[in-house]
């Protein structure tokens, strides 16, 4: 029987004995060391896999939190907007508290796998006419006119859960990570790491706070513009946001540390996401994969020096977004059912 999350760090987290744990075994995540990445840059680089979460991502550690809260809360109703991951990770958690889940997403804009995750889970989802920020903004109105609990990361809850991926870091490797690299959607996950890197630092558990850099999409990068995007655009639909929440939090928390926030085009996110799945077997979605399109930008940029150690997160399992996996793979071939043409097409 796997310990839940909020009991491997309960001293950390603001729970009570009265706090009912609503878990799915989320956390514990691999840090799976890239040692071809990792050569090819003179960097000691480690991917922390949080698509091996129970709903394949980051966002069941603070969705494990936001839930037990509700449930203490007395709350028999959430709801989020989302891009994906967020209407995956609420639906499978308020199953399991026993509570409905109401998800508003995007038209369109959405990755099958994550979609058919929060059906499943049987989410009543409602898919609107505009962005996620339209979406974000709506559900902020209902939750201040009616009794249901907002569980997007707006909510403190949230944050709290998803800082204990630093601290699992910080476990396993002993000591913080010179540098950590993390997409960057709505500025919460960021926001997370700096809040455990720092309790950590002040609990003399590690001895350092890395310096943290975040990646947003070329065409959904409104940290790295300065204002609001109206209309981002990006294969990364996880970080297809054009107002983060948590922005200025974030800005402030990558700054203090002297890391910084810089945009990747598509076409580096795919082909770093074709290159850790092809050589390092590690399969992440697109979004996941601005992380190590990051690293690569940041080492040829200088950010990164000789044979730091770096922690990139990869937010999601590449499984959440079929679609994009297959586009992005060779063709199959298609053969006859016969020796010859097989033999020959192997050996080819």
């Amino acid at each position: 029987m796997s310990t839940s999350l909020i009991e491997r760090y309960r001293a950390h987290l603001p729970v009570t004995d009265a706090t009912p744990i609503v878990s799915i075994g989320e956390g514990g995540t691999p840090l799976v060391e890239l040692p071809k990445l990792s050569e090819r840059l003179g960097l000691e680089i480690y991917a922390k896999f949080e698509g091996m979460n129970p709903t394949g991502s980051f966002k069941d550690r603070g969705m494990t939190l936001a839930l037990s809260k509700a449930a203490e809360d007395g709350a028999e109703a959430v709801i989020c907007a989302s891009t994906g991951n967020t209407s995956a990770s609420a639906a499978a958690y308020a199953t399991r508290a026993g509570m409905r889940c109401v998800v508003l997403i995007p038209d369109g804009k959405i990755a099958l796998g994550k979609l058919a995750q929060a059906l499943a889970h049987g989410a009543r989802v409602i898919a609107i006419d505009g962005s996620f920020d339209d979406a974000l903004r709506i559900v902020r109105e209902l939750v201040d006119r009616t009794p249901i609990a907002l569980v997007n990361s707006l909510n403190p809850f949230r944050l709290e859960g998803q800082k204990t991926g630093a601290f699992e870091v910080c476990d396993v490797l002993g000591d913080a990570p010179d540098a950590l690299c993390i997409p960057v959607g709505n500025a919460g996950n960021v926001s997370a790491y700096f809040m455990g890197f720092s309790e950590y630092l002040e609990a003399g558990t590690s001895s350092r706070m890395p310096r943290l850099y975040g990646f947003q999409a070329a065409g959904s990068a409104p940290l790295v513009d300065g204002h609001t995007i109206e209309k981002p655009e990006t294969i990364a639909t996880a970080i297809r946001i054009g107002n983060p929440a948590r922005g200025q939090q974030a800005l402030d928390a990558m700054n203090s540390t002297g890391g910084r926030v810089a945009a990747v085009t598509d076409e580096d996110i795919l082909a770093a996401y074709a290159l850790v799945a092809s050589t390092e077997g590690v399969f992440c979605e697109p979004s996941s994969a601005a992380s190590i399109a990051g690293v690569i930008a940041a080492r040829e940029r200088g950010d990164l020096k000789e044979g730091e150690r770096v922690v990139c997160v990869l937010t999601g399992h590449g499984l959440k977004d079929p679609d994009t996996a297959i586009a992005e793979s060779p063709d199959m071939l298609h053969l006859p059912a016969e020796y010859g043409p097989i033999e020959k097409a192997i050996i080819a």
